[in-house]
């Protein structure tokens, strides 16, 4: 089943990586994928919550640094960082459609 998720370094989550339509998965293994994902996804609000530490400590470097390409630096770190929480809230809420399969 490990080969229907790929391990994203940037995310810091396996993502779904199907390779063939979904409707050509059998029942029972389409409910093992969607089973695999909605523990990832339930995972995606803790790991927003790390960055948010990462990005507060960086905001808290950057407020008494004096060092302009230190400071751009920082900021720099600070909009990748954010840009990380964007897609894992897009991969929640996008997917929460397909997980709702599972109840549904």
């Amino acid at each position: 089943m490990d080969n229907h998720f790929v391990w994203d370094e940037k995310l810091g989550i396996s993502i779904p990586k199907l390779y063939k339509s979904w409707e050509a998965y059998d029942k029972n293994e389409q409910a093992t994928i969607l089973l695999r994902w909605e523990k990832i996804r339930g995972a995606i609000p803790d790991r927003i919550a790390e960055i948010e530490k990462q990005i507060n400590k960086l905001q808290d470097q950057l407020s008494v640094e004096e060092n302009f390409k230190v400071s751009c630096e920082l900021n720099e770190r600070i909009a990748s960082q954010a840009a990380v929480i964007n897609d894992l809230w897009l991969w929640y809420r996008l997917n929460q459609q397909v997980t709702s399969k599972i109840h549904g």
